[in-house]
């Protein structure tokens, strides 16, 4: 479990240890089969001339052990924007040192700072882990709320 760690706003060169740390999260959430990211493909979603996404990285040793990805979105009820964190991940040897709880922290008051009006995430329903973690922050799960998604060649059809 690590204690000293460093939260930082993620720099290109963090991008592999990023989508690494991807790999090892969709392991975790046994969805592999979808896993398309790469250095290539997520850098100018990062860093390009449009980004469309931001992310913190913690350090522990000089090493990448968590990110956060996150982007903004707009609740039309409050007529504001808000922040939507994708994915949050931490190696397993770093949990319980608090970097999960100050990204979050961190992510709440970059929301604030920013004028938003919501902070929001999404979580496995059998992740009970991760619900009594969120729970404890003070975070409310949506019981009544459903993803809807299209994607591949559903997305292709669709889209016509």
């Amino acid at each position: 479990m690590s204690t000293s760690f460093n939260l930082r706003a993620a720099e290109p060169r963090d991008v592999p240890a990023v989508v690494g740390l991807i790999g090892e999260l969709a392991e975790f959430e046994h969805l592999t089969h979808l896993l398309q990211v790469t250095p290539e493909t997520l850098h100018p979603h990062l860093f390009g001339p449009r980004p469309v996404v931001e992310a913190m990285v913690g350090e522990v040793a000089g090493q990448v052990v968590a990110f956060a990805l996150f982007f903004t979105n707009f609740s039309t009820f409050l007529a504001k924007p808000g922040l939507y964190l994708e994915d949050l991940y931490v190696q397993p040897a770093h949990r319980g040192g608090g970097i999960g709880r100050a990204l979050l922290l961190h992510l709440g008051a970059l929301a604030v700072e920013r004028g938003y009006g919501r902070f929001e995430w999404s979580v496995l329903d059998w992740n009970q882990n991760a619900i009594d973690f969120y729970e404890k922050m003070g975070a409310t799960v949506m019981p009544d709320w459903r993803i809807c998604r299209v994607t591949g060649p559903a997305l292709q059809r669709f889209g016509r």
